[in-house]
């Protein structure tokens, strides 16, 4: 019907009336009017090539792509999906289209894609290999391909170059460092926030100092750095702190990606703000490369020196041939990966960690005790105590269940090609679906989270799901999927191991609840999400009692 409206459509010009008018079976109509039918008919002709593309599955039928302006800014609504509907549909939207693959077809602006809550379906699409018929679009990593391509944004060959280059620096070696930093730092911080005194400590909002450690300790062992709490990192002219810049870097990255340049130049007070912050990074960045440069040049890459991750990665790329070296843009890039990778996800999983700990006292008992009969009350852990303490680290692994960092992985068919589709739960085998060139495959990390094939009550927070599952098992998907899993992710829960000992055994965490608030009410109220680059949760009140023993 479409095809035989735009048939009937002819323009002619009227002299007589000095306009345009369209012939339209028969009638007269203004200009205006035919070109709005005729962009109508060709929105009708989109959707219907957005259907067969998705092979008919399924699904939402949008005005906007979710991930793409206008539609991500727009709030979560039945007619426009936006940027937070996987987490706040995160119980229902798979369940009320009974597949855990649904489409998602936009007829105003964006490009055909389907959901999927299925981890075998994200294994086809993000493990990768030499005959993957899935990449990685640019499209997905803007926001770090502003510094420069790196390991977290690089698909395919480029990413086995970085990976190649990375690998070496994270070793037992930088762990024992982590570990140990990790215990100084919470000493400094007892001592600088003047807790030492004090038996109840109230902190209106945690990530205040989750984000800080986080920063420090990305600073010293990822780093080299000597900042302590009191000193912590600030940019080459002192003008503002790296965790400052972080923070507005991270808050304004779709508007600096989406926006002109000419946008971002206006004399704005916000605009000036993320100029500066930007500018005050890449200068930090620059000079953490020509430092490690000069330093290595100096004393020979074989030599003893430092034993930062950065250090490690310099040495390994000045080490390579130079056909396989990355070049000063790509260092730079992956120092900002570190610095925002390291600095973000282990911050707010901190923050939800403590958060559903100070709700469930029975389990925050439980973890109490492991700590005490495996450090006791008066010796500091040591990192051989790492792998006795599975309940610390199931408590900061099931947080991470419920607030995955990483939320969404994109990836784009670069040909026809054909997923296996694992069938209903109690039905065994697969059903072949076809997938069309340029439909890209989200991999929704919120929907497996929260997928009851794999975790019962997915809504319930239930740390004993990892009390017997090893550290590095594959069952844990949080950090991702197979060889694109995480490079960090061993950093990240020995920082977090580490400062989940000390702080449980020394303090008891509890909510700051406001006049007549229950607990449930308090959950819903905090345990939220925020979402801008990373999930992470929204701001978590705290009061801390002093243990004794």
């Amino acid at each position: 019907m479409a095809a035989g409206l735009l048939d009937q459509a002819r323009f002619f010009f009227s002299s007589h009336s000095n306009s345009y008018k369209l012939q339209f079976f028969g009638h007269e109509v203004g200009l205006g009017s035919a070109l709005f039918m005729i962009y109508v008919v060709s929105r009708v002709f989109k959707l219907i090539h957005g259907i067969s593309a998705v092979n008919g599955l399924p699904g939402m039928r949008v005005p906007f792509r979710p991930l793409a302006l206008p539609g991500a800014i727009i709030p979560t609504t039945w007619w426009n999906p936006g940027l937070r509907f996987t987490w706040i549909w995160r119980l229902t939207f798979y369940k009320q289209y009974q597949n855990e693959n649904v489409s998602m077809v936009p007829f105003i602006s964006g490009i055909p894609s389907i959901y999927t809550s299925n981890l075998d379906v994200a294994r086809q699409v993000v493990g990768g290999g030499h005959k993957s018929n899935f990449i990685k679009p640019q499209s997905a990593s803007q926001a770090l391909l502003l510094w420069g391509m790196n390991l977290v944004a690089a698909d395919g060959d480029t990413w086995r170059k970085h990976r190649r280059i990375m690998g070496p620096a994270f070793n037992n070696q930088l762990y024992q460092m982590v570990w140990e930093e990790t215990l100084i730092t919470y000493r400094e911080m007892v001592s600088a926030e003047n807790w030492s005194s004090k038996i109840t400590i109230d902190v209106p909002v945690i990530q205040r100092l989750t984000f800080k450690l986080a920063l420090l300790i990305i600073g010293k062992c990822g780093f080299g750095f000597s900042f302590n709490w009191s000193a912590p990192p600030t940019a080459p002219d002192g003008n503002m702190s790296i965790q400052g810049a972080l923070r507005i870097v991270a808050d304004s990255s779709m508007l600096a990606v989406a926006a002109p340049k000419w946008l971002l130049s206006l004399p704005f007070r916000r605009f000036k703000k993320v100029r500066e912050a930007h500018e005050q990074l890449m200068g930090f960045m620059r000079s953490q490369v020509a430092d490690r440069k000069a330093d290595i040049s100096d004393h020979g890459s074989d030599k003893e020196g430092r034993n930062d991750a950065f250090t490690l990665l310099v040495k390994a790329n000045e080490d390579e041939a130079s056909k396989l070296q990355l070049d000063d843009q790509e260092l730079i890039g992956n120092v900002y990966a570190m610095l925002f990778a390291g600095h973000e996800t282990t911050a707010h999983t901190l923050a939800a960690t403590l958060g559903f700990l100070s709700l469930y006292q029975d389990i925050q008992e439980e973890v109490f005790e492991q700590i005490i009969s495996v450090v006791g009350w008066d010796c500091d852990p040591v990192y051989e105590d790492y792998a006795c303490l599975n309940k610390v680290l199931a408590v900061f692994y099931e947080a991470l269940r419920m607030f995955p960092a990483g939320f969404i992985l994109i990836r784009e068919a670069e040909e026809d090609t054909v997923l296996q589709i694992p069938n209903p739960p109690g039905q065994e085998g697969t059903t072949p679906f076809p997938v069309s060139k340029g439909v890209q495959i989200i991999v929704d990390m919120i929907g497996i989270q929260y997928n009851p094939r794999y975790f019962d009550e997915p809504e319930e927070y239930k740390p004993s799901r990892w009390y017997n599952i090893s550290s590095e098992s594959e069952a844990f998907s949080a950090f991702s999927i197979g060889p694109r899993t995480c490079i960090g992710r061993k950093f990240a829960t020995t920082e977090a191991v580490a400062f989940l000992t000390v702080l449980l055994r020394d303090w008891k965490v509890e909510p700051i609840l406001k006049d007549g608030e229950t607990k449930e009410g308090w959950r819903k109220r905090v345990l939220d999400a925020r979402l801008v680059l990373t999930l992470g949760v929204a701001d978590v009140p705290l009061r801390f009692t002093k243990r004794s023993k």
